[in-house]
């Protein structure tokens, strides 16, 4: 319903861009805004909770443990944090000041990205290695196996490692090497999702830890994710978030991902507990990522198709756009609906067309692809029933004389 919205005097969208933050994630199914209601109405304990969500996501992802976590890049900062200080209370309670601790990641020059701004946040230096003369195409190499071994000292406390098609090394090569060496590996995998296989693939290619967006794909909370991976570096990156305001006497963590025997102490709040997340959350993405397993590739490809073949056949015959369904490499095959525009007919070029969309009510967002060509994408996992026709309107009130 858009009238919490139209209260606060802000207006909805129809989103074919896709699940991103900027517009609020994706749209949740009605069994996870219920789950989420229902969660809201009772008190529990927060820690039992999560040793509950390790169950659940180890079961799913084949990891040994995992935890929900306040978004993708939460999840990367709590396991950096767990790699650089594990379960050393002292440790955790000078973050991010890491003078005498494993303080360096090393990370593949050619997959440094804003997002390793939550590596950074721990206190550790980056260390990059490799050139990237491949994406800079100015060549054909990338960072090679051998330039992560040399660059391991006494130092290293993980290696950052992120999980595209084009990423190269390989992720088991790098697993490899961190093995030989004893040192953990923390993969991006924030938007690696469908396919469903990516759940378990990295994991079972030899990553340490894997950090998931729970309000992409999975159609979670917004401000969800997942941290899976070895259960004692789950266990302290849970430790570095949630709450310790207790008796030490009285403090009784979850036995399944925190042993007390590893403890000196109990720590104070830790690094990442600006990262606190509500019951609500924690079941909502518990939720979501059951029914995102449940339904599988294929009952999402069927269920994005319909979506897609709804809007094909609405935009037929509009004057200066053709229209037909491709498929998401880098979303598991899910369709899409490639929009091509020829200005020559339309009059107007793509930008011109984007910005319309945008200041029209409702507004509408399509994702530019290579609007320069005029070419577009309306991405279809955050379509609502009727949003094709809706799309198909306003571009008819553009496109026709």
């Amino acid at each position: 319903m858009s009238d919490i919205y139209e209260s606060l005097g802000i207006a909805t969208m129809v989103n074919a861009y896709g699940p991103v933050t900027r517009f609020g994630g994706g749209v949740m199914p009605a069994e996870v805004v219920e789950a989420m209601a229902a969660a809201t109405q009772h008190s529990i304990d927060i820690p039992e909770l999560q040793a509950r969500a390790s169950h659940i996501i180890a079961g799913i992802s084949g990891a040994e443990a995992g935890c929900v976590t306040a978004g993708a890049s939460a999840a990367v900062l709590a396991g950096t944090a767990a790699c650089v200080t594990g379960f050393d209370a002292g440790k955790m309670n000078r973050l991010p000041d890491t003078r005498g601790m494993r303080n360096e990641v090393i990370v593949i020059r050619s997959q440094r990205n804003g997002y390793d701004h939550a590596v950074r946040a721990v206190g550790v230096k980056l260390v990059e290695v490799g050139l990237s003369d491949r994406i800079a195409d100015t060549g054909v190499r990338d960072a090679e196996a051998w330039e992560i071994r040399d660059a391991i000292t006494a130092d290293t406390a993980a290696i950052f490692y992120l999980a595209k098609a084009h990423s190269r090394p390989r992720l088991p090569e790098v697993a490899q090497i961190a093995r030989e060496a004893g040192i953990p590996v923390l993969v991006d995998a924030a938007a690696e999702l469908p396919p469903l296989a990516n759940l378990k693939r990295f994991i079972a290619e030899g990553a340490d830890l894997v950090a998931f967006s729970g309000g992409k794909a999975i159609n979670g909370p917004q401000g969800s994710g997942f941290l899976c991976g070895r259960r004692d570096l789950v266990g302290a990156a849970l430790l570095q978030q949630i709450d310790l305001d207790y008796l030490p006497e009285e403090w009784e963590p979850p036995a399944a991902l925190i042993d007390r025997r590893n403890l000196a102490g109990l720590p104070r709040h830790g690094i990442a507990r600006s990262c606190k997340l509500g019951k609500e959350q924690i079941v909502g993405a518990l939720s979501a990522l059951q029914l995102f397993a449940r339904e599988g590739d294929e009952g999402r490809r069927a269920r994005l198709q319909a979506q897609g073949e709804a809007l094909l056949a609405a935009v037929t015959g509009l004057p200066g756009l053709s229209a037909r369904i491709a498929h998401d490499s880098e979303e598991g095959g899910m369709p899409m609906v490639e929009l091509a525009l020829d200005p020559r007919i339309a009059k107007l070029d793509a930008a011109s067309l984007l910005s319309q969309l945008r200041s029209g009510r409702p507004r509408i967002e399509l994702r530019p692809f290579r609007p320069q060509e005029g070419l577009l994408i309306a991405a279809l996992g955050c379509l609502r029933p009727g949003d094709p026709a809706i799309i198909a309107k306003r571009l008819a009130e553009i496109l026709l004389p």
